[in-house]
C-alpha cells in the first residue's frame, strides 16, 4: 500500500510536469503546424532565467518573470527567424528549430557553464507536508501539483471561454476570414508561440529545482515532450494531458518494482541467472514511453485523442 500511494503521488505530479512542458508545444502545433524541435530548450531557459532571478531577488519573482521572459523571447524567435522561413514549408521549419536548440544549448554553456546551477527549493516551501507510513513528503511536490492544475485550468477557460480563445481557434481553420474581419493573424500566430513557450518555461521554473537545472536538461526532457504529444495526438491538448498522467504513472510505476523477469516469466523456463532473466521492471522504466510510442504508431496512428496521422 505505501508503494502504491506513494507511486500515485509522484507519478501525479510527474505526469502533471510533462503535460505543463508539452501543453506548450502542443498548442503551437495545434495552432501553428509547427512541430517545435527547441520547445525543450525554452525549458530549459526558464529554469536558467529563474536560477539567476532568484538569485538576486526571490523565488516567487522568478516565478512570475521568468516565464514572461521566455515568452518574449519565444515571440522574438517567431516573429525575426520562424516566420522567414515559414514559406520555406516544415521541412525548413524543422531545421529552423533543430538548429536553435543546440545554438540555446551552446549559449547556456558559455553563460552557466557545464555543471548543474545551484537552483534549490525556496525556504518558505522547502518542508515536510505531511508523513506518510513513516516517510516525509515535500510540500515543493504538492505546490508542483497546484501550479500544474492552476495552469490547465486558465488554458482551458482562455481558450474555450474568452473570445481571444475563439479568435485563436478561428486563425486555426480559417486565417484568411480572420484577417478580413480585420485581426492581425501574423501577429496571433507569434503571440500563440510565445504564449506556448512560456508555458514551457513555466515548467522550467518549478521543475528546474524538482528535477536539476544543468545543460543536458533539455536533451533529457526534448524526447519525452515529444513521445507525449504524439502519443496523446498532435494537437490535442486533452490528449496530451491524457498522454502525459498515463506516461507520469506507468514510469513511476515501473520504477518502483523491482522484481525481475524470472520472477514475472518463471513459468515459461526464464532463470534468474540468464541475462534476460536477471533484467529488472525498473531498470526498463526509461524505455517504457518510447516502447508506448511505438505501439501507439502501430495501432493508432493519430494518437489516443489527436486526428492527424504521423
Amino acid at each position: 500500500m505505501e508503494t502504491i500511494i506513494f507511486s500515485l503521488l509522484n507519478g501525479t505530479i510527474y505526469g502533471l510536469l510533462l503535460f505543463m512542458l508539452s501543453s506548450g508545444l502542443t498548442l503551437i502545433f495545434s495552432m501553428m503546424g509547427v512541430l517545435n524541435f527547441a520547445h525543450a530548450s525554452f525549458y530549459m531557459l526558464g529554469a536558467y532565467f529563474a536560477y539567476t532571478i532568484s538569485e538576486s531577488t526571490s523565488f516567487w519573482v522568478a516565478l512570475i518573470f521568468a516565464p514572461i521572459l521566455v515568452g518574449l523571447v519565444g515571440a522574438l524567435v517567431e516573429r525575426y527567424g520562424l516566420r522567414k522561413v515559414h514559406a520555406n514549408g516544415h521541412v525548413a521549419e524543422l531545421l529552423f528549430t533543430f538548429g536553435l536548440a543546440y545554438l540555446i544549448d551552446e549559449i547556456v554553456k558559455i553563460v552557466y557553464g557545464r555543471n548543474a546551477v545551484g537552483y534549490d527549493v525556496p525556504p518558505a516551501l522547502d518542508f515536510s507536508l505531511f508523513e506518510l507510513f513513516g516517510a516525509q513528503y515535500p510540500a515543493y511536490r504538492i505546490f508542483i501539483l497546484f501550479v500544474a492544475i492552476f495552469m490547465l485550468a486558465v488554458l482551458w477557460y482562455v481558450l474555450k471561454r474568452t473570445r481571444a480563445g475563439l479568435i485563436i481557434q478561428a486563425a486555426l481553420t480559417h486565417p484568411h476570414m480572420v484577417g478580413h474581419l480585420g485581426h492581425d493573424v501574423p501577429r496571433i500566430f507569434m503571440t500563440v508561440f510565445g504564449v506556448g513557450c512560456a508555458l514551457a518555461g513555466l515548467a522550467g521554473v518549478i521543475g528546474g529545482n524538482y528535477l536539476v537545472t544543468d545543460p543536458a536538461m533539455a536533451v533529457q526532457m526534448g524526447p519525452i515532450v515529444f513521445v507525449v504529444v504524439v502519443v496523446g495526438g498532435l494537437g490535442s491538448l486533452e490528449g496530451a494531458f491524457l498522454a502525459a498522467m498515463l506516461l507520469g504513472l506507468l514510469q513511476t510505476f515501473a520504477v518502483s518494482v523491482n522484481a525481475t523477469f524470472a520472477d514475472l516469466f518463471g513459468w515459461l523456463g526464464l532463470s534468474a541467472t540468464s541475462e534476460l532473466g536477471s533484467i529488472t521492471i525498473a531498470q526498463l522504466a526509461p524505455l517504457l514511453p518510447f516502447l508506448m510510442l511505438v505501439l501507439i504508431l502501430m495501432v493508432r496512428p493519430t494518437g489516443l485523442m489527436g486526428d492527424r496521422e504521423i
